[in-house]
């Protein structure tokens, strides 16, 4: 058993689980913060651990270019390589077939792409996609498949998902890292029975766990709603569920509560380097001049480093100063933010609370909209 599920939730398919994984014990619901090229931007391993982090993600795609499988099995795989020793879970390279499509030619085995960095082409399929996964050693590898955009006509959809169904056969049956789990994918874009037939597919497979794709690939938030509905009934009960790419609070409380444990997203990191804090009122753009003389912190009420100490006045001229602490210190309190709104969610789902609580978030997103 690599799942637990602890305590359900009596008026919504939320849940408190555990999951097990080799480099240590995932309490869910949880968010896990995107560490594209083996670091959190801006953050050291010993920061994410006081900021709550639990999980951290590897992209293989952007591993493979650099630094490269020779020096990642070198170093003993990427927990060494970037000195964090809590998990890690790897993409599989997918989602870049669908983001740089003017570069990429897919056939039945897999992708040719041309480097985004110098144009070399390479080839990307589920053989070569876990086999660097392997050499990761990440603690949760994600089968290789086509993320499909929106919108997609249905026969390009269900000619797709027959596509990741053979895809994710094959990197199911590919070797693995000691103790690496694996998960599929589940796709069909915003067609309920095409994803209904890809999720019973996958699960006659059999993975540790099971990912709802193709969203956040800018769809109205009512079909990214609709893909978890249309999938959450057909994956088991005892396996974890992941929607990837997704770190809007509302968003993933309200998923949550159709039954989802797992979610990534690049948001806290990339907003921050824009100068954009992340709070339960709406995000909030530190570098606008109306800060300039504000001696709140970012967030009130906020117990994080940045807010224990610092001013937004102070972090909105290290912004305006292109000073890299200010980058950081927005980069802290937002990591923050996200792992703390997750903890706020597992204690309302443990006390009982969830649905008022989840009504709550939703009221105040509404109100700063």
């Amino acid at each position: 058993m690599n799942f637990q599920v602890i305590k359900t939730d009596t008026r919504t398919r939320a849940r408190l689980g555990r999951l097990f994984t080799a480099h240590g014990t995932v309490e869910t619901p949880v968010f896990m913060d995107v560490g594209t090229l083996g670091t959190v931007k801006a953050l050291e391993p010993r920061d994410l651990k006081e900021l709550g982090a639990q999980v951290v993600l590897g992209n293989t795609y952007h591993l493979m270019l650099r630094p490269g499988a020779e020096v990642l099995a070198a170093a003993g795989g990427l927990h060494r390589f970037m000195g964090w020793d809590g998990p890690i879970l790897t993409d599989s390279g997918g989602f870049q077939v669908f983001s740089l499509a003017r570069m990429r030619k897919i056939t039945e085995e897999g992708c040719r792409f041309n480097s985004h960095i110098d144009g070399h082409e390479f080839f990307l399929g589920p053989k070569e996609s876990m086999e660097m996964q392997r050499v990761i050693g990440s603690d949760i590898a994600m089968v290789f498949d086509e993320c499909l955009p929106y919108p997609c006509e249905r026969d390009r959809a269900a000619k797709s998902v027959e596509q990741t169904l053979r895809w994710a056969q094959a990197s199911k049956d590919a070797p693995h890292a000691d103790g690496q789990m694996v998960f599929g994918i589940v796709q069909g874009g915003v067609y309920d029975d095409i994803r209904r037939h890809c999720a019973e597919e996958l699960v006659k497979i059999g993975f540790d766990g099971y990912a709802i794709g193709g969203v956040s690939v800018g769809e109205p938030e009512e079909f990214m709603y609709k893909a978890v509905d249309a999938s959450v009934p057909y994956l088991p009960e005892d396996k974890p569920r992941y929607v990837m790419g997704l770190g809007v609070m509302h968003q993933m409380a309200e998923c949550v509560a159709r039954g989802i444990d797992m979610f990534d997203c690049v948001i806290p990191t990339r907003i921050a380097r824009h100068g954009t804090a992340i709070t339960r009122h709406g995000n909030v753009a530190i570098k606008a001049a109306k800060w300039a003389f504000d001696q709140g912190p970012v967030e009130e009420g906020c117990e994080c480093y940045c807010c224990r100490n610092f001013t937004r006045s102070y972090v909105r001229h290290l912004l305006a100063c292109d000073e890299i602490l200010g980058l950081r210190l927005l980069t802290i309190h937002n990591v923050w933010a996200l792992n703390r709104f997750m903890k706020e969610m597992r204690d309302a789902i443990d006390d009982g609370t969830f649905f008022d609580w989840k009504e709550q978030v939703k009221k105040d997103t509404k109100e700063n909209e």
